[in-house]
């Protein structure tokens, strides 16, 4: 994220922007810098500042913290009023830049008895953190940091959801974790596993670990937010004639009722066929018919399209 640059910049809409424009919005920009469709090198950092924004402000109470306390909201422990906040990182960075001096305190900070003290301010709710009058020898205890890594789904996963063990390397050391993945979830979304993050000092509480989705491309199937699209096969007379059709999909088996005259090209909408959204509609399902002849032709086949070629004046050169 540039300086300066908060989510509804990076998403482009206001801070008052209702939720169905910022989904709007961010669905735009993730068909533009989805990295399977966009190679530039700087498609796919876009593609995740997007996601990550879109991933707090969809979420009505993550994006009233964001809204509180702007890019420390995960830093910020339950119950700090925001104004408050406010005039602690104000009173902190002027005392930042006054530099170390006599009676410095900890980090440069300088305390004199004029000063408004952060611990003052919070209610000791840092403890000896900023160095309080009275505990200036430390830090005290201090939140662990949040952290997060990727995970990489089927699409087959990410429709149904379900439980899956994760491994993770940090430091040289490992942890397995049984994480719980929603039905539903979608390229660039993140997983919270709270307390799973950086270990706190002193009591603090530890931070939280973000598994940041991403959804492996398959042989079958595409996806586009929560649409789903899969090749639909036909042979040429169940093309023209029409017919109905079973089709394969993650959500099992359902049946396309393909009309006659179906050109290759065509999408055929199974309405809400697509991923599930626990919050709110499920995507659609889209079977793209393709038009396939055979390979290697019967004497009979041959001869039944000699004879459609003889009776037929179709020419498809001369179609809009």
């Amino acid at each position: 994220m540039a300086d300066g640059e908060d989510f509804y910049q990076i998403l482009g809409v206001p801070r008052d922007a209702s939720q169905e424009d910022i989904q709007r919005e961010y669905r735009k920009l993730a068909r533009t810098y989805h990295p399977d469709v966009n190679h530039d090198p700087g498609a796919e950092d876009r593609f995740k500042e997007a996601s990550e924004a879109y991933d707090v402000l969809s979420d009505p109470e993550t994006r009233r913290r964001y809204d509180a306390f702007g890019r420390d909201f995960r830093q910020v422990p339950e119950g700090v009023d925001p104004e408050t906040w406010r005039r602690a990182q104000a009173g902190a960075r002027a005392r930042a830049g006054a530099g170390a001096g006599a009676g410095a305190g900890p980090g440069g900070f300088s305390f004199s008895e004029g000063d408004i003290d952060l611990d003052d301010l919070l209610g000791g709710l840092f403890g000896s953190r900023f160095g309080g009058r009275g505990s200036r020898r430390g830090w005290g205890p201090i939140p662990g940091a949040d952290q997060e890594a990727e995970i990489e789904l089927t699409v087959e996963e990410a429709y149904r959801g379900g439980r899956r063990s994760v491994t993770l390397s940090s430091d040289g050391t490992r942890r397995s974790f049984d994480v719980t993945i929603p039905a539903g979830v979608t390229d660039g979304q993140r997983i919270r596993l709270a307390g799973q993050g950086g270990h706190g000092s002193d009591g603090a509480r530890n931070g939280d670990l973000y598994l940041l989705v991403r959804i492996a491309s398959h042989p079958r199937y595409r996806l586009d937010g929560r649409d789903l699209f899969v090749e639909l096969r036909l042979a040429p007379w169940e093309a023209a004639l029409g017919t109905s059709v079973a089709l394969d999909t993650p959500g099992g088996e359902v049946k396309v009722k393909v009309p006659g005259g179906t050109s290759s090209g065509r999408r055929i909408r199974l309405a809400g066929r697509g991923l599930p959204n626990p919050k709110g509609k499920a995507g659609d399902l889209y079977a793209e018919a393709r038009i396939v002849v055979p390979s290697r032709l019967s004497r009979a086949e041959r001869r039944l399209f000699e004879q459609l070629a003889t009776e037929s004046d179709f020419d498809p050169r001369k179609q809009q």
